[in-house]
């Protein structure tokens, strides 16, 4: 589910699930271990990129409607894992958005150092409000911090989409470039920090994080505990099945 290549010092992680590279809990954990080894095996900086005109589909809901409260707690216990790991990694990493980038794609690149995105008819944005989810106060904090309060707060309400170049000007991401020039950029700008002097980027770039890794010190049983009981409240559910029903429609 991971495709590994390694450029010199930077090394890339492919999310390889076909069709839509949509997180369940084996992605989750496996994008995890490997964000984790990374620094381990020697990488200096990670770009973490997707298909050609889709980064990720975001959360994989048709098979995350048949868990259990237990595994959806399990689940989402998980994935803020792998954004802690994301968030206070010891070496950069830079989000490759090969295009469409909703919901737990936005999620996960705004955690990221560098978000490079593909130009061209795709959308990104935290649009969890639209299909019955409310987003948790630290992936809010993380998307005001790039945007800032006013802006974050009209997008996160509303579950707006917004094209490369909106996204762009309100800085979401930090470039938009055709898709093949997507991961070379990505690679190309982690290449640059890595040329400068290692001890003073790593600890600049660790105290200039800190506010970002903090958010996950609170983070409780209790907090997956209310996550995975708003994944089965009522309104929630019956917004994803219509959800799931509908893309259904769309591939028949």
């Amino acid at each position: 589910m991971i495709d590994v290549t390694d450029h010199g010092r930077v090394r890339e992680l492919r999310l390889n699930r076909p069709p839509a590279n949509a997180f369940n809990p084996a992605l989750v954990a496996e994008l995890t271990k490997q964000i984790t080894a990374a620094p381990a095996a020697g990488a200096e900086a990670i770009v973490i990129s997707g298909a050609p005109g889709l980064f990720t589909g975001g959360l994989d809901v048709p098979e995350l409607l048949t868990l259990t409260r237990d595994e959806m707690r399990a689940f989402f216990r998980a994935f803020y894992t792998l954004l802690r790991e994301v968030a206070a990694s010891e070496v950069p990493v830079a989000a490759a958005l090969t295009g469409h980038s909703p919901a737990a794609g936005a999620v996960l690149a705004v955690f990221c150092d560098q978000r490079v995105m593909a130009a061209g008819r795709y959308k990104i944005g935290m649009n969890e409000v639209q299909v019955g989810l409310a987003v948790p106060p630290m992936l809010q904090y993380a998307m005001k911090r790039l945007v800032g309060p006013r802006q974050g707060d009209a997008l996160l309400i509303a579950g707006a989409l917004v094209t490369p170049e909106e996204a762009l000007r309100i800085g979401l991401v930090d470039a938009v470039v055709p898709v093949e020039e997507v991961v070379p950029s990505a690679i190309k700008w982690a290449e640059g920090l890595i040329a400068l002097p290692r001890a003073a980027m790593r600890d600049t770039r660790r105290t200039a994080r800190a506010d970002l890794a903090a958010q996950f010190r609170d983070v409780s049983e209790a907090s997956h505990d209310e996550a995975a009981a708003r994944w089965f409240g009522e309104e929630t559910r019956a917004t994803m099945r219509a959800l799931v029903e509908r893309i259904g429609k769309r591939g028949a």
